[in-house]
């Protein structure tokens, strides 16, 4: 039986985070328009100090507005909150996203996938560093989530609403919110397909700080691989200390005839560490049959 949503082309919402982002949306805006018509296009205003009111006032868009500057995950998530769209569209405010990219993403919703991402391209990315901290980001993740990921910290991607909305409450008001909805999407069974995209020139400076937002993403891919799959983490951990304890006590036994301390100490952290993803991958469980449920109504519909 063919589901519902793959009969027609549903409502998009197109969401705009945007803080001080008065040039590119100047020049997104009548492009976004020209190939959406019918969407609903949403830009969030996160305390901008420009003339991001005047255009989208000039424009006619909608514009929902933070008192002051919140975060781009708090952007996103207000935007989601306010779009009415089945489809919910995400794109960078600053002129790197190409809105003829948009129609590539929601074909690939129509082929069944609940998620699709725009992947950089490896010479398009902000600069060499950014490109290869992405591909260690891309790898990790990969690991966390068995499921291969091109590009981790993309902006531009189309998502079915009901799902992504599910998943506001783990969504951080940092610079991180791609990094935690893909791997939300993976760990509970969605299909997300990846449409390769050149990025262009962002307009503007960059609100990011490449050392500090790094360590947060690389915090962020654990923390939400330890909520949905958190014996990728604690096994090869306790693992790792079990063997150190078996190697430290054959060492001992060898040179000293006896069990120290220190093997002890290795031997119990390891276990913790197991009972601890034991445990965690109880809390897990409760997650994932949420998300099948859901999965059985939307078939059955």
């Amino acid at each position: 039986m063919t589901r519902r949503h793959d009969t027609a082309t549903p409502a998009v919402s197109v969401i705009l985070p945007a803080k001080n982002e008065a040039a590119g949306l100047a020049r997104l805006l009548p492009k976004l328009k020209a190939k959406l018509p019918d969407a609903e296009i949403i830009v969030v205003d996160d305390g901008s100090t420009d003339t991001t009111a005047d255009i989208c006032a000039a424009e006619g868009v909608r514009r929902v507005r933070h008192p002051y500057s919140m975060g781009n995950g708090a952007a996103i998530k207000s935007g989601a909150r306010a779009a009415h769209g089945q489809v919910l569209v995400f794109m960078d405010a600053d002129g790197q996203h190409d809105p003829d990219d948009v129609p590539r993403l929601l074909e690939m919703l129509e082929e069944g996938y609940e998620m699709a991402v725009g992947a950089r391209e490896w010479d398009t990315h902000a600069s060499g560093g950014r490109a290869l901290a992405n591909r260690l980001y891309n790898g990790l993740a990969s690991y966390m989530t068995q499921n291969r990921i091109d590009d981790l910290t993309s902006g531009l991607r189309a998502a079915r609403a009901r799902h992504f909305k599910r998943f506001l409450y783990l969504l951080p008001n940092g610079f991180s919110y791609p990094t935690t909805c893909t791997m939300a999407f993976f760990r509970s069974g969605l299909p997300v397909a990846y449409v390769p995209i050149r990025a262009q020139r962002r307009e503007g400076k960059s609100h990011i700080k490449l050392v500090e937002d790094g360590l947060k993403f690389l915090m962020i891919i654990v923390k939400v691989g330890t909520l949905f799959s958190p014996m990728r983490l604690f096994l090869p951990l306790s693992a790792s200390l079990f063997l150190a304890g078996c190697g430290y006590y054959a060492y001992t036994f060898v040179n000293f005839h006896r069990f120290t301390n220190m093997s002890a100490v290795l031997f119990l952290s390891s276990l913790f560490i197991f009972l601890m993803g034991i445990l965690s991958e109880l809390v897990s469980s409760l997650h994932y049959k949420e998300a099948e449920s859901e999965r059985r109504v939307v078939q059955r519909d």
